[in-house]
């Protein structure tokens, strides 16, 4: 598996390494030393490569790499849980839809349709507004915030793999193998599960990278908007924070811009990595 992993582009190599790294960082965070990210130190905006403070503090004291490293678990449980659950309810919709046909098809085709046309980062927007306010108009709690992000963004990824999935379905249903099984008396959910799902889910695999890179961007647009995490719990609270020092600490802003931007590039490359192996995969087909 190393050797084949040398073998590998060097932008696979460098995005898979980011990759493993951010997930570390957000699996083992609570094991690595250093102050807590939501303490308040006497060190004010001091800048990066200070001593105990590799990262420079914010205007408040608080350590921009404590905030950095408890952001990495926060973004990527938001994205990856999103896209997980969307991506999953999404597939089955799409699938069952492109293979059945009939009314249940036109339907989630026109749903589908419906969800796509309005931008993703506004109808979060919307979704967030409505589902996290409260009846006595008191701020909504953090764990509600980040619940009602998640399902949020659910509801954005749904129709986003769906489409795509109810689409390499539709290519692979009239397939000769699967024209095969089902003359032979095979069932359909047999069918589906043993030809048609493996068949699409390195399609749904390409695009679900892309899809955890819009999601850390859009959870980043909704802190940024105020309507997000708040606190600097995550990457897109410190930039939404961080903005306003751009003049006097712009460290506080320059390091989770970076972290997202690396992070979004290394899902993308894999992405497009997935999907050329993919072309090659269906071209040999």
């Amino acid at each position: 598996m190393f050797k084949r992993f040398l073998k590998k582009p060097f932008g696979y190599k460098l995005s898979a390494i980011w990759i493993v790294f951010i997930l570390l960082l957000a699996i083992f965070r609570d094991l690595i030393p250093g102050p807590a990210w939501d303490e308040s130190t006497e060190d004010l905006a001091v800048g990066p490569f200070s001593p105990g403070h590799f990262f420079g503090t914010t205007q408040d004291g608080f350590d921009v790499l404590a905030g950095v490293i408890n952001g990495a678990r926060l973004s990527v449980m938001v994205a990856v849980t999103s896209v997980l659950i969307g991506g999953g309810i999404g597939t089955f919709v799409g699938i069952t839809a492109a293979y059945f046909k009939g009314t249940y098809d036109r339907v989630v085709n026109v749903v589908f349709n419906m969800l796509l046309a309005i931008p993703n980062l506004v109808l979060s927007l919307a979704l967030i507004s409505v589902l996290a306010a409260t009846k006595d108009g008191t701020p909504a709690s953090d764990g509600r915030k980040v619940g009602v992000m998640i399902l949020s963004l659910i509801i954005v990824i749904i129709p986003i793999l769906g489409r795509i999935a109810r689409s390499a379905t539709l290519q692979w249903s009239t397939r000769e193998f699967i024209l095969a099984s089902k003359s032979v008396g095979t069932k359909d959910l047999t069918i589906i599960r043993k030809h048609i799902v493996p068949n699409v889910a390195p399609a749904i695999l390409a695009i679900g990278f892309f899809a955890v890179g819009v999601v850390i961007i859009v959870e980043g647009s909704l802190s940024i908007l105020g309507i997000g995490i708040a606190g600097g719990a995550s990457w897109g609270s410190m930039l939404a924070i961080g903005r306003s020092y751009l003049e006097f600490s712009p460290w506080e802003t320059y390091f989770p811009v970076a972290m997202i931007a690396f992070t979004v590039l290394s899902t993308n490359y894999f992405g497009d990595y997935v999907r050329a192996m993919l072309d090659k995969r269906e071209s040999k087909i």
